[in-house]
Parts: C-alpha cells; structure tokens; sequence
C-alpha cells in the first residue's frame, strides 16, 4: 500500500512542471475575463469592459498559442530519423 502511495507521490512530482505550465495556460486562457470582473467591479461602462477584455484576450490566446506550440509541437527532427531510418 505504501509502495503505490511512493509512486503516486513520485509521478505527481516528476509532472509538477507540467501541472504549473497548464495552470499557466489556464491563467493566460482566462484573462479576459478576470479582467472583465475587475473592471465590472470598479463600475466601468460595458463597452469599456468588452473592448479591454477582447484586446486581452487576442494578446493572451497568441501568446498560449506560441507557448504550446514551442513547447509540444516539436515533430520535425522525429520526422528526419523516421526519413533516414527509411533510407537505410
């Protein structure tokens, strides 16, 4: 029983940087919208509100965009081992 905590507890700490990155991501992904709540909660107008949250928004999904794909899409050099591995 305690052999399968060790490994659970040892797989949580091995993913950490990945549970920090998602969180990360998740924090970009919803910036608008926290922006929007801060601002609705100092009594800015609507379309204040929306035009601030949209701006937001594009800059932070680009920027999860860029991220995410530096980070996981990487398939090039895989792509050449695959290539030379088939020449042989």
């Amino acid at each position: 029983m305690s052999s399968k905590i060790r490994t659970i507890l040892k797989n949580l700490l091995k993913s950490f940087p990945e549970i920090i990155f998602g969180f990360i991501l998740f924090l970009l992904a919803t910036s608008g919208f926290i922006l929007a709540l801060i601002l609705r909660s100092f009594g800015l107008n609507g379309g204040n509100i929306v035009f601030l949250g949209l701006i937001t928004e594009i800059f932070s999904l680009s920027a999860c965009y860029f991220i995410f794909t530096r980070r996981y899409l990487k398939e090039e050099p895989e792509k050449e081992k695959i290539e030379k591995f088939k020449k042989l």
